[in-house]
């Protein structure tokens, strides 16, 4: 079963995204990773949702570039949560693809994180947090990773102070 599923809308978006898939893979969230589209797939996109939610998914994640329906056409699919996010891919650097992901009409909400990799990392991470409210072993392992990284602010903190010689 997977609890995550991870759609892309491209293949050329696969790059930008596999951070995501490589942080639940570390976290020990099963997911499932693949292209369908809100336009040339709509089909394969309905079929896979429903799927997807039947087997015991609990969070999607799309990632589309340029009109960016991906997200929206899920949410429009399921009451799970989705998350978006939105791919530089065209000639407005991004800019087309957050405005389509994050606004979203009344009842169909998509929790919308920055572009490209930096969003992949924090799609991973929020759908980590909604797991967590009822995980009580990944609450504790996310809290470590938090813990690690306060770690290395300080550790970076004291080197970076350390009287120079």
């Amino acid at each position: 079963m997977s609890r995550v599923a991870i759609f892309i809308g491209s293949l050329s978006d696969e790059e930008k995204v596999r951070p995501c898939s490589e942080l639940l893979s570390t976290l020990g969230i099963s997911h499932t990773f693949t292209v369908t589209s809100a336009h040339r797939s709509a089909e394969r996109t309905e079929k896979l949702v429903e799927e997807l939610e039947r087997e015991g998914c609990q969070v999607f994640i799309c990632a589309a570039g340029m009109a960016a329906h991906l997200a929206g056409a899920v949410a429009a699919r399921t009451v799970k949560p989705v998350i978006g996010i939105p791919i530089a891919a065209s000639a407005l650097n991004g800019m087309d693809a957050l405005l389509s992901t994050v606004m979203m009409p009344p009842g169909f909400p998509v929790a919308t994180v920055a572009l490209d990799k930096a969003g992949a990392r924090n799609a991973a991470w929020l759908a980590a947090q909604i797991l967590a409210l009822s995980d009580p072993e990944l609450d504790e392992r996310l809290r470590a990773a938090r813990a690690t990284f306060a770690a290395e602010v300080e550790a970076a903190a004291a080197k970076l102070e350390a009287p120079k010689a």
